[in-house]
């Protein structure tokens, strides 16, 4: 007997159908990379050096490599506490400060965030005078107005308050600024203050200079009054801590970097509450003790898909570095070996290349037909060698997908004794050494 079913049952049963083919497919449309990735933009100066600007980027906020530094020297002076933003003209821009003693904050700007121009610096003024001028942090309100929060103090290191200052136009080289308001209800003596807005509320983190603490206060208004929320050793960073720079993550939870400046450590702690709680303060990796007090920057929209590449004939086997070598392993620790971004590749759009999720700047190229995972050297030779074009799976191209090198076409990457390589491809062992599936993170 034939069971013949409803119109609308077989419309259902097509439709489990196409949804189960689209479930089994990898994006091989165009061979390159589709997604984009948030990337999170370090300034800083360094131990070694307070006039020099380091510019470092993550794809997590956890892991940093280094753009470019030395970035910028000013024509004079020095570049402590560089915060950066991104303006209404498309251009960065830092505000830094300029030397221990004085009035003066400075202002650079650049187009790509590694090639930086001194703009000028500002000078500021209060009936008292100015004795020192520290910690500038840009904060952009949300009635579009481009404020600087600046620490001063009538001299002798002490008596610090935090100020605002409104940029009257958006020319940075040619604008004037407000005069000095302080920030009503912090203080004196507290500098670094870092603010950050949720809906209607300002959030102050800022820096006891008596007690060495970093505290929590709120207001309805940029310019206070704020009513303290939490003081002394509330979040357990303990205390000799500055430099509070906030960001919010991926997750939705907000991440604190401060800088432990008497062991030489920088630390993170997140919350994920509205700031009431805080996880245990964790050791930036890479950066702790080479950064001193930086701001981090969040952007969304750079291309790339951040992905895990699972081997086809190794299930549960992904492909990693370790000691800069790519090979394939099962259980990877830590998990961001094996996380990587598929961007636009480095000698050809039309392929791809795969970049390091915790060496940002990093790519697996091929060399002597090993795979191995370097910076690259400016050199088109290494463009070629870390690019690949994305084609269906040799082994099987349901939701499977394989690697041509783009300058070696016989060759595709394929796992060896563990090893990636890229070898010529012919056999049915080969086909399934040089299979993989993207899978998310």
């Amino acid at each position: 007997m034939t069971l013949k079913l409803p119109a609308t049952s077989k419309w259902i049963t097509a439709m489990l159908c196409i949804l189960l083919a689209l479930s089994l497919c990898v994006v091989v449309r165009s061979g390159t990379a589709e997604a984009a990735t948030n990337v999170y933009t370090m300034s800083a100066f360094t131990n070694t050096s307070e006039s020099n600007l380091y510019m470092y980027q993550s794809y997590d906020g956890t892991n940093f490599g280094l753009m470019k530094g030395p970035a910028y020297t000013p024509p004079t002076g020095l570049i402590r506490d560089p915060s950066i933003m991104k303006h209404s003209d498309g251009k960065y821009y830092i505000v830094y400060t300029t030397n221990w003693s004085g009035n003066t904050f400075g202002i650079a700007s650049s187009p790509d965030r590694l090639n930086w121009t001194f703009v000028r610096n500002v000078t500021l003024s209060l009936p008292g005078g100015i004795g020192h001028t520290w910690a500038p942090e840009w904060f952009k309100d949300s009635d579009g107005s481009l404020n600087v929060i600046v620490s001063l103090s009538p001299g002798n290191y002490a008596n610090f308050l935090p100020y605002k200052i409104t940029a009257l136009s958006s020319e940075l080289a040619t604008t004037s600024f407000s005069a000095p308001t302080a920030l009503s209800g912090i203080g004196p003596n507290y500098i670094d203050t870092f603010i950050v807005k949720i809906g209607s509320t300002y959030h102050a983190f800022t820096k006891n200079e008596t007690t060495k603490y970093i505290e929590y206060a709120t207001a309805t208004n940029l310019t206070g009054p704020y009513t303290f929320k939490s003081t002394d050793n509330w979040a357990d960073w303990g205390s000799w801590v500055e430099g509070p720079a906030l960001v919010q993550l991926d997750n939705g939870a907000w991440r604190i970097y401060f800088d432990s400046y008497t062991d030489s450590k920088y630390y993170y702690s997140d919350s994920s509450d509205g700031f009431n709680t805080w996880s245990a303060k964790q050791v930036l990796p890479g950066l702790s003790g080479t950064v001193r007090h930086m701001t981090v920057l969040k952007e969304t929209g750079q291309p790339g898909d951040i992905r895990r590449l699972e081997s086809y004939n190794f299930q549960n086997y992904f492909v990693r570095h370790y000691d800069f070598q790519a090979r394939i392993d099962q259980n990877v620790s830590p998990i961001d070996d094996s996380r990587f971004r598929i961007v636009p590749g480095l000698a050809s759009s039309s392929g791809i290349s795969f970049e390091s999720v915790n060496f940002p700047g990093y790519y697996l190229r091929h060399k002597n037909y090993v795979l191995v995972l370097e910076k690259p050297d400016g050199t088109s030779t290494f463009n070629s060698d870390a690019t690949f074009k994305r084609v269906a799976g040799l082994a099987s191209s349901s939701g499977w997908v394989s690697y041509q090198s783009y300058n070696f076409p016989s060759r595709y990457i394929r796992h060896y004794s563990n090893y990636l390589r890229i070898d010529p491809i012919s056999t049915t062992l080969e086909k399934a050494d040089a299979t993989f599936r993207e899978v998310l993170p």
